[in-house]
């Protein structure tokens, strides 16, 4: 039998926008953003050991179920701030909306999910005041993934 590779994340993200200087706008807005770098068409956003490459082109119809899952430190910051932009919130039980693009972002709170960043991630990104709720941690225990 052959061995397999075993997924261990991600290390981006790519998406395509209508252009790039409104979208470092629209999300600068939305995300306390830093750019890792550009390039003709394209720009790099950092998301701590990860980033979001973004690039101009986008033709495709908007986005129903196929999403981008991100992860902040504080879900109620996003919606208060896709309110004050007009963004509409999607129907559903989390924090979904599209951007001016077409792409579906679902916005998830670090502290009640199973997704972790290492302690000195966490610290180089300033965020290591971040907790755990009592559910997130109990699936990351079942997993045998809980911290220390």
């Amino acid at each position: 039998m052959t061995s397999r590779a075993r997924l261990v994340g991600f290390n981006h993200i790519a998406l395509e926008v209508g252009d790039i200087e409104e979208a470092l706008g629209f999300y600068g807005r939305l995300f306390e953003i830093k750019l890792r770098g550009r390039g003709r068409g394209m720009a790099f956003i950092d998301a701590g050991d990860q980033f979001i490459a973004l690039s101009e082109g986008r033709t495709q119809a908007p986005d129903a179920h196929r999403h981008v899952g991100m992860v902040v430190d504080s879900k109620s910051t996003v919606r208060r701030a896709l309110k004050e932009l007009g963004v509409e919130i999607l129907p559903g039980r989390g924090l979904d909306f599209l951007d001016p693009w077409g792409n579906r972002w679902q916005v998830v709170e670090y502290g009640e999910i199973q997704f972790t960043k290492a302690p000195n991630v966490l610290r180089g990104m300033g965020l290591d005041h971040l907790r755990k709720t009592e559910e997130a941690l109990e699936e990351l225990r079942k997993k045998g993934l809980a911290p220390d």
